[in-house]
């Protein structure tokens, strides 16, 4: 069997419905593509597996005894992978028209740019932003200390947020979310993979970061498109579990890249 053009590797947990929407739209828009398509599920409780192995029997499912987080389930699919290209896709995301050959495409005429990201739709088809800078310790003491749900423009959040970005138009950006990121295999093998100290959050800005040091670019690119319904998996935890978990993230990855 030839090696896929390219491999997308999707992280579940006790989403089976919206993995299952989100599967039949990479089959529904794939094109002609060579796709290898990984499932790694995180100890699901609602059946995700068995959805997967009745529906879908040509995805290789991962399945796992314990949630190990987004990192290390993302890196356990990317293990697998040996493509030149790899899509980190959100289980509750829906691939629109083209947006699978149009980015595949777009990073292989550009063997600068290392990660692209897609437009962000919501579910009403109105525009759902997907792209920020970098954050430093200013931005998240304003976060953490809830002064930025107070003040929301204030232009240190407005700059972080990249409330400035123009969604229309094709252009390099820190951080695309890490709800559709394709990976080009040249430069995981130059920086490494995901960093597994982070459970979730914060490992996709990590990973963007460590890409722009090493000369990587990052990209985003409108005519990709997307649905996407936003955090289904983990707001089924309690708020504060959330926020420590958010905190803690946060804490490594200053820790890690320095304050400023």
């Amino acid at each position: 069997m030839p090696t896929a053009e390219l491999t997308i590797v999707i992280v579940s947990w006790n989403v089976r419905e919206l993995l299952k929407k989100c599967l039949e739209s990479i089959f529904e828009n794939r094109a002609d593509l060579a796709l290898k398509i990984i499932v790694v599920d995180n100890a699901s409780k609602d059946q995700t597996a068995e959805m997967v192995r009745a529906n879908f029997p040509q995805v290789k499912l991962i399945v796992n005894a314990s949630n190990l987080g987004f990192a290390q389930a993302n890196n356990q699919g990317i293990k697998e992978s040996q493509s030149d290209y790899i899509l980190v896709l959100n289980p509750d995301t829906e691939i629109v028209d083209s947006a699978l050959p149009t980015v595949l495409d777009f990073m292989k005429k550009n063997e600068q740019i290392g990660i692209v990201g897609a437009k962000h739709l919501n579910p009403d088809k109105t525009l759902q932003p997907s792209v920020r800078r970098f954050p430093n310790l200013p931005v998240l003491f304003l976060i953490f200390s809830k002064i930025a749900k107070i003040f929301p423009n204030l232009k240190t959040i407005s700059h972080y947020l990249a409330k400035d970005f123009d969604y229309q138009k094709s252009q390099p950006c820190d951080q695309a979310a890490g709800s559709f990121l394709l990976l080009r295999k040249k430069m995981l093998d130059q920086i490494g993979l995901f960093d597994e100290q982070f459970f979730i959050w914060f490992e996709e800005v990590d990973l963007c970061r460590r890409a722009k040091t090493a000369g990587w670019g990052a990209w985003y690119l409108p005519t990709a498109e997307i649905i996407h319904r936003g955090g289904q998996s983990f707001s089924q935890q309690l708020t504060l579990k959330n926020q420590k978990i958010f905190f803690q993230s946060a804490y490594k990855y200053l820790k890690k890249h320095g304050l400023k």
